[in-house]
């Protein structure tokens, strides 16, 4: 007759076999799924989390990380021009969510490079910069072989709360970057003429952040076009 003692270890035992393999079952199943690398600023980890949930079983969505593991503001070009080859090296993507200009037009101090609030105080990257570095990434993001997706800097009121940032930019650094989409055949997801007409509904108050609400449709938009994107590149 089995003691007591027995019949628990037996049973955690049965558990934990059962746990280890539902949990490399799990491993495997998300292996198996599409590898898409969303590359983006804070605006874009706003909807992230969101996103993650919409695809779930349908994509694997990945970001760069830090050190401890936690999803990072990929910021602007100048720092994509730094990290792009290591962010890459993340994994064999099939699809790129990438997006760049909402650090680039912001005003910074000129000689510490930090936020500044100052109009004489010259912006992260100008338009001229902002376009030699985003061709640069581009470059380097189609040598990859992944489809890409290029989503358009939303907008924002003029003089948010924080950096300088003037309502104006958007529109023209998205300018520069559509261009370089069309040249490239990138896809484009127009995030800022979704939000243009609602943005007082969508935005948080004096600011370029968006309400939780507003995370769910950006999510709902992203996955849409992540979804057709793999579809066709499947049928091809």
């Amino acid at each position: 007759m089995k003691t007591k003692l027995e019949l628990l270890v037996r049973c955690l035992l049965a558990l934990f076999f059962f746990l280890g393999l539902n949990l490399l079952q799990a491993k495997d199943d998300k292996e198996d799924l599409p590898q898409v690398l969303i590359i983006g600023d804070s605006i874009s980890l706003g909807y992230t989390p969101v996103l993650q949930g919409m695809l779930r079983g349908e994509v694997d969505i990945r970001r760069p990380l830090n050190d401890g593991g936690g999803w990072i503001n990929c910021e602007g070009t100048r720092k994509g021009v730094q990290m792009i080859d290591e962010w890459l090296a993340l994994g064999d993507f099939d699809l790129i969510h990438f997006n760049f200009g909402l650090h680039d037009l912001k005003h910074v101090h000129p000689e510490t490079g930090r936020n500044s609030t100052d109009p004489a105080h010259p912006q992260q990257s100008d338009i001229r910069q902002y376009e030699a570095n985003l061709k640069v990434i581009v470059r380097k993001l189609k040598a990859s072989g992944a489809e890409l997706i290029f989503a358009t800097t939303t907008p924002y009121p003029d003089k948010p709360g924080g950096p300088l940032r003037r309502a104006d930019q958007p529109a023209k650094y998205n300018g520069v970057a559509v261009k370089i989409m069309e040249e490239n055949g990138i896809i484009i997801n127009d995030l800022h003429g979704f939000v243009l007409p609602r943005m007082e509904a969508l935005l948080l108050p004096n600011n370029v952040h968006f309400r939780p609400s507003a995370n769910l449709e950006l999510a709902g938009i992203v996955a849409e076009h992540i979804r057709k994107a793999l579809r066709r590149q499947g049928a091809n």
